[in-house]
């Protein structure tokens, strides 16, 4: 018993990484080939049982939950209550199969990013949103499949953020690690807001009464949002999985539907073209952009993978993903394009009447909720993790453990609130957002993993290495085209939309 719990002490706490932030794998902590602390690499992983008692009450926080425990209880007494509550924990976050990966990455990629696809077509032609969606798609299911590889070759990183320890050595490594968490945190905040536009303005439009200020909607956005996040395990989350792909692709049905009747009553003559036109830089990007956000679903899938029972049966969720994605994707934006027109607005069922588009919005109010709801369960599996992670408070089984998951979500929630308050516009928003960080997580990143830790001899030295070398550079200087570009066309977009007060105020009654 005490070597058991000798060896989770010593690997959950260094979790694969040297005190200086190096990587260390499995068989160097079994041979003893580390710079770790003596109780961690002596022979067989051995300690005394005060020291092994020690261990696991100091790795586990146990120190902060002794108002659980009735007086006069043992250290032994202490571990067994550790120990069920961390089996429970475990078991409760590791349960996850490939199906349901497959259901949650739905709820994260095909939802509020396919209202965007008819706009993307409009700005583009027909032929140019075609290639875009597609190419867009194939990137991002291709490194969707690296970040896979490397979860499961170094399954010490839990989160997006610990890929930093393993790109960059020692310091330099943490740092770059510490601004990956930052980053992913802040990323997935703007994706919450674009979520709170939506919703605010699907009541809107559903209850059709301009004297109610738009921030009362906002507001009840913001509780429904937050009521819906409360589930803390991803396997939970999935059962809503369900609800949130009938209710988007009701709501798209309806749309399409209504707009095809309309296009048909006019002859098909609705004005698309197979070309561009007179398409702007800016323009030309916003839509690279926002088809960029329509694939963010990589970002959380070490953390989602880590809640797997089988994490090595991850290519059967993104193959099946990458179909279902680019399917939607590239019918939803050619058809809406093709029934309505360049005329078309952004999110897409605003778009086709304004009865046919308060039915639409009221079938998307789960889709809108539930997609919401699992970017804040990432965001706070994240920080639970990061902030507990030698503690059982991470599990979310206990008391405090409940009253810390109910503050996490809540300050999720209100964050992304103000943002989405401060910048009410839909697609600039969408835009921003993928090319600051999508553009990092989806794009360029996996590509430098490939080369750094997936790369298995020379770029030139078989013809596999030459052709993925290739795919992997056009990936990373596609990714940091965005980054740059992208950034420009969406910032000015949301500064254009200020100057022609086409917008409301930060924190006002117009949408």
């Amino acid at each position: 018993m005490s070597d058991k719990y000798a060896r989770e002490a010593s690997i959950e706490k260094y979790d694969g990484y040297t005190p200086n932030g190096d990587v260390v794998d499995d068989i160097d902590i079994e041979k003893g080939n580390t710079h770790l602390p003596a109780y961690v690499t002596q022979p067989n992983g051995q300690l005394s049982k005060d020291d092994t008692i020690t261990k696991v009450l100091e790795v586990n926080g146990f120190h902060r939950h002794k108002e659980k425990t009735a007086p006069g209880q043992t250290d032994a007494d202490r571990v067994e209550y550790i120990s069920e509550v961390t089996a429970h924990g475990e078991k409760k976050f590791h349960k996850l199969t490939w199906f349901q990966l497959v259901i949650v990455l739905v709820i994260t990629a095909v939802a509020l990013g396919t209202l965007s696809m008819p706009l993307v077509f409009a700005s583009l032609g027909m032929v140019g949103g075609t290639i875009l969606t597609v190419g867009m798609g194939c990137m991002a299911v291709y490194t969707s499949f690296v970040i896979g590889q490397v979860k499961l070759r170094y399954p010490q990183v839990h989160h997006y953020s610990d890929v930093g320890r393993l790109l960059l050595p020692g310091t330099a490594g943490v740092i770059l690690s510490r601004c990956l968490e930052v980053i992913f945190v802040f990323f997935i905040i703007l994706g919450i807001g674009s979520h709170f536009l939506t919703g605010k303005m699907a009541f809107q439009t559903i209850v059709d009464d301009t004297t109610i200020c738009a921030l009362v909607w906002s507001v009840v956005t913001l509780v429904l949002l937050f009521l819906c996040a409360l589930p803390p395990s991803f396997a939970e989350m999935s059962v809503l999985g369900y609800v949130d792909f009938i209710s988007i692709m009701s709501a798209v049905f309806v749309t399409l539907i209504a707009a095809g009747i309309d296009a048909h009553s006019k002859g098909w003559n609705t004005g698309w073209t197979a070309g561009a036109g007179n398409v702007t830089f800016v323009q030309g990007m916003l839509a690279a952009c926002n088809v960029l956000f329509a694939y963010a679903f990589s970002i959380g899938q070490f953390t989602y993978m880590e809640e797997m029972a089988r994490p090595e049966d991850f290519p059967k969720a993104v193959g099946v993903l990458g179909i279902v994605m680019i399917t939607i994707y590239t019918c939803v934006g050619a058809l809406g394009y093709a029934f309505i027109g360049p005329g078309v607005k952004g999110p897409a069922l605003l778009s086709a009447g304004h009865t046919i588009s308060r039915v639409a919005f009221g079938l998307a109010l789960p889709v809108i909720f539930i997609s919401g709801a699992i970017l804040v369960t990432t965001d706070g599996r994240f920080i639970m993790d990061k902030l507990f992670k030698n503690n059982i408070v991470r599990y979310v089984n206990t008391a405090r453990g409940w009253a810390v998951w109910i503050c996490v979500v809540l300050g999720l929630v209100l964050c992304s609130w103000i943002i989405a308050e401060v910048i009410p516009v839909f697609s600039p928003l969408l835009g921003i957002t993928a090319a600051l960080f999508n553009s990092a997580f989806t794009l360029y990143l996996p590509g430098i993993m490939w080369f750094k830790l997936i790369k298995e001899g020379g770029c030139f030295s078989s013809p596999k290495n030459i052709a993925l070398t290739i795919v992997n550079a056009i990936i990373i200087a596609v990714g940091l085209t965005i980054l740059g570009a992208g950034t420009y066309a969406s910032v000015k977009d949301i500064v254009d939309s200020y100057a022609g007060k086409s917008v409301g105020k930060p924190f006002s009654c117009k949408a």
